[in-house]
């Protein structure tokens, strides 16, 4: 502590003494003297007075002397005592100083320790930014990874369906291999015989000779005969539907409340034939057009046929056949065939050799066995047996647009609802529909509703 700081606490502590101090306490009072009589007074002599003013003058000043003494004495203890309290504030100074300056050097090194926690901490909060970051980079990548393995293992799964139906098909060539090197054995030891019989009697060479060449027709048409009579698997069935199928679109626009209406159908479906002209085989609902509206003329009509990646050809005209008008077809012409690379379904020959067939829904989406009967009320079309319906892959029921083949490969009909299916044994045209700009002309809302009034027409159990 300086020494002006000192004085001053000593000099404000000293006037504190001073203005405190109750100095009317210290002057003694004063004695009463008793009254003097007026007889005593008059006789006292002024020598007496003098020594009574004196004497008085005297005690008074001894009183004073007295509380003087008494109050210097009073100053000199409270001097001592705040000399005691000074000297302790001094002591309490001296160790507040130096703990202010060890205060001090904790603040610094608080404030160096704090540089250092706070630069930490920012780099703390920017590695955590960092790695937050990289967290929601890995969950990304996560998901992608997590989508192309859900895609890997649908296509590992359809691979796995394929290599079955493939298996099937190769079993059933290896049985038919051995089945044909099993009747190439037996013909080749009946030409051996015939040999031998032919070696022992000379005389009937020509006849021999007559006998095997027959015997070789013979066995050429029981060959047919096995092949024709042997049921194909429906895996090989729905394989094969597989690899020929053929993307068609029908496209139709008219003229509607706020423009043109542009209608577009894709399906998927066959090519078929009857011995003269191929065609693609569709039901009218997979068109663009319907027989549960309406009939409106339309302006413009298109069919489409397309190939991956780029090929693309066009249907001239649309026929709605006399056997039942929902079944519709687009005739093509043999270089749009080959073009196309699509195999081409002959009509079946004998529908009713086998008593099941197979049936092909929404142009690939599934596929099953199924019984079917004639039906002596409703001649060209047979009767389904649901109940029997043995679904080989996909769940589903048959339905409009369905195909049928038989068991033997060739095309039975189409689906006209979930009960009937009819046969085709001719493609003869009830309507034609040209494709083009020239709709209008051809009234195809008429056309349509004629058509429909058919089908309305039919027992309740067709429509």
């Amino acid at each position: 502590m300086n020494k002006t700081l000192l004085l001053f606490i000593v000099d404000f502590l000293f006037l504190n003494l001073i203005a405190l101090t109750r100095w009317e306490r210290a002057e003694p009072a004063r004695p009463l003297q008793p009254p003097v009589n007026e007889i005593s007074a008059n006789t006292v002599s002024k020598d007496q007075d003098l020594v009574e003013a004196m004497r008085q003058s005297l005690a008074d000043e001894q009183l004073s002397r007295q509380a003087l003494e008494q109050k210097l004495a009073s100053v000199d203890s409270t001097l001592a005592s705040r000399e005691r309290s000074l000297g302790q504030l001094q002591s309490e100074s001296l160790k507040l100083t130096a703990q202010l300056v060890d205060t001090q050097k904790s603040q610094a090194d608080l404030n160096v320790r704090y540089q250092a926690e706070a630069q930490e901490a920012l780099l703390t909060r920017s590695q955590l930014a960092q790695l937050q970051r990289d967290l929601e980079d890995k969950k990304a990548e996560a998901e992608r990874q997590k989508v192309a393995l859900a895609d890997l293992e649908k296509q590992r799964a359809d691979a796995l369906k394929q290599v079955e139906g493939l298996t099937v098909a190769v079993a059933v060539g290896e049985r038919e291999k051995q089945q044909l090197a099993e009747r190439a054995t037996e013909l080749e030891g009946q030409i051996q015989t015939e040999r031998s019989e032919r070696i022992n009697v000379e005389q009937a060479n020509s006849q021999l000779a007559q006998g095997v060449g027959q015997l070789a027709q013979s066995s050429g048409e029981l060959t047919k005969e096995i092949r024709d009579n042997r049921p194909i698997s429906a895996n090989v069935l729905f394989n094969d539907f597989l690899a020929n199928r053929v993307q068609t679109t029908f496209s139709a626009t008219r003229k509607g409340l706020f423009g043109e209406n542009t209608r577009d159908r894709e399906t998927k479906t066959v090519f078929t034939t009857d011995g003269r002209q191929v065609y693609a085989l569709v039901e009218v609902e997979d068109t663009a057009f319907s027989f549960r509206e309406i009939g409106a003329d339309w302006q413009k009509i298109a069919v489409r046929f397309d190939r991956p990646p780029d090929y693309r050809s066009t249907g001239s005209q649309i026929e709605f056949l006399s056997a039942d008008p929902r079944v519709v077809v687009v005739p093509v012409d043999a270089q749009q065939v080959a073009a196309l690379d699509a195999k081409v379904y002959p009509l079946a020959a004998d529908p009713f050799k086998f008593p099941e067939a197979v049936l092909i829904s929404g142009g690939g989406k599934g596929y099953g066995e199924l019984g079917f009967k004639l039906d002596a009320d409703h001649r060209g079309y047979v009767r389904v047996d649901n109940h029997l319906f043995k679904r080989l892959f996909g769940d589903f029921a048959p339905s409009r647009g369905d195909l049928v083949f038989s068991k033997s490969g060739e095309l039975l009909g189409i689906m006209v609802n979930s009960d009937y299916c009819v046969l085709l044994g001719d493609f003869t045209p009830a309507a034609t529909i040209s494709a083009g700009g020239d709709a209008p002309d051809q009234h195809t809302g008429a056309l349509l509703d004629s058509l429909s009034s058919r089908v309305l027409g039919m027992p309740s159990e067709l429509q």
